[in-house]
């Protein structure tokens, strides 16, 4: 029997509050097992509501969202150490050290590896004896951090991980994120995001997440390669009534000039505005956090076709 290799599945998942505020609206996602996937969205797209459902510790209004085949809100303690998960704020036993909370937790898990704790410790410059209660903000993040890669598991489940470090902290968490997927029992990353600059560095595949639905998720090398800012200069002094550039997602026009994001369909797509004499066309490639901000910004409407993983 082959094992599915999706280990991260939503299907039609949904949550409504109190009040009828919808965070999850029929949510389908599907991630592939050994990858790095990361989730980005504006303040209140519902990133943490799908990420809390998807540990089993909010329950879904509809659908289910499994990990591992299956739903974390059914399922029993050792299908759940399996896998780690840091929330977006993290609540440690403030009395203990952190190498007392490494034993406690160390029972709990059956994969703990306490000498890579260690090692993680020293690398993220953390004082093994001290009172987790008497460590900074960071540091407890560091801290929350550490205890998830610990546990070995085989998925990662990171709620803006990297909220509250520094660069260089930030650096060694992308840094050790690697050598845990490139490790001999492959990890399978999900993190939400706002640093989209970390991102970039790491994923794999990204997720664009907007009202309750995912709305583009794709390689992310597929995303900035099927996305490109796109500028056409017309030789007179105004554009052409009903002139639009082939693909074009949002569009702004000022003088002679109009400028679109643009999604690429095809090699061929702008021939026939390369042999107009009238104009030029200038194409420019986009980083992702210029693709979410020409989608997603004051001024745009968020409309984007789904490119599918």
């Amino acid at each position: 029997m082959i094992e599915n290799p999706t280990v991260i599945e939503a299907d039609n998942l949904s949550k409504t509050f109190a009040g009828g505020v919808a965070a999850v609206s029929g949510l389908d996602l599907s991630v592939p097992r050994g990858v790095v996937y990361g989730l980005v969205g504006r303040n209140g797209a519902g990133k943490t509501t799908l990420i809390r459902m998807l540990m089993g510790l909010l329950r879904p209004t509809g659908g289910i969202g499994r990990i591992l085949g299956r739903d974390l809100w059914r399922s029993d303690p050792s299908h759940r150490q399996r896998i780690g998960y840091v929330s977006q704020v993290h609540k440690a036993h403030e009395w203990m050290t952190i190498s007392e909370l490494c034993c406690y937790l160390g029972h709990f898990y059956q994969k703990w590896d306490q000498p890579y704790a260690r090692s993680l410790a020293e690398r993220f410059g953390l004082p093994w004896d001290r009172q987790i209660g008497l460590l900074s903000g960071g540091q407890q993040r560091k801290v929350a951090i550490l205890l998830a890669f610990a546990a070995r598991p085989e998925v990662l489940m990171l709620d803006e991980p990297a909220a509250g470090l520094d660069p260089i902290a930030r650096r060694e968490l992308i840094d050790e994120t690697i050598d845990v997927i490139a490790s001999v029992s492959p990890c399978t990353v999900f993190f939400s995001t706002h640093i989209l600059s970390d991102l970039e560095r790491v994923a794999e595949y990204v997720g664009i997440m907007d009202r309750g639905r995912i709305v583009t998720q794709a390689r992310l090398d597929d995303l900035q390669n099927r996305t490109k800012r796109v500028q056409v200069v017309f030789n007179s002094d105004a554009i052409p009534t009903g002139f639009e550039i082939p693909g074009a997602i949002r569009t702004k026009a000022e003088g002679p000039v109009v400028t679109s994001v643009v999604r690429m369909v095809s090699e061929t797509q702008f021939d026939e505005l390369h042999k107009r004499p009238d104009l030029r066309v200038n194409i420019f490639p986009l980083g992702l956090e210029e693709i979410f901000i020409d989608l997603f910004g004051p001024e745009a409407r968020g409309e984007f076709g789904d490119m599918q993983l």
